[in-house]
């Protein structure tokens, strides 16, 4: 067994819609999703353990944690989220290390997404 001390272990978003959000994340990466009552939901697929939180309905605030995600194919996933009803805040730059966007979620989260 792994040493889980002192690492992430689970990411959980506010969420404000439940639906939207099952449906763009998984239109968008292929995640799957476990239902655990009608205000949240649990992920798996993103490579770490999560789920949306909508039991306070509070609203989304930016800025918050920046979650970045990791994507081989850096156009084809621009396309994937916007497709699946995301908005674009930042398009692909360059920094150092590689390329990366950002975008909002249903709920107003904001994520990331890199490559080389």
């Amino acid at each position: 067994m792994s040493d889980r001390n002192n690492r992430i272990n689970y990411i959980e978003f506010p969420m404000t819609k439940t639906a939207a959000t099952k449906d763009f994340y998984h239109q968008a990466f292929g995640w799957e999703f476990t239902d655990w009552g009608p205000h949240y939901v649990s992920f798996s697929g993103a490579g770490i353990d999560g789920g949306f939180n909508g039991f306070d309905e509070s609203q989304v605030s930016s800025p918050g944690v920046l979650v970045v995600l990791y994507a081989s194919d850096l156009q084809q996933t621009l396309e994937n989220i916007g497709g699946a009803g995301g908005k674009i805040t930042k398009p692909i730059y360059d920094f150092p290390g590689g390329r990366r966007f950002h975008f909002l979620d249903p709920n107003g989260n904001e994520l990331a997404v890199w490559s080389e």
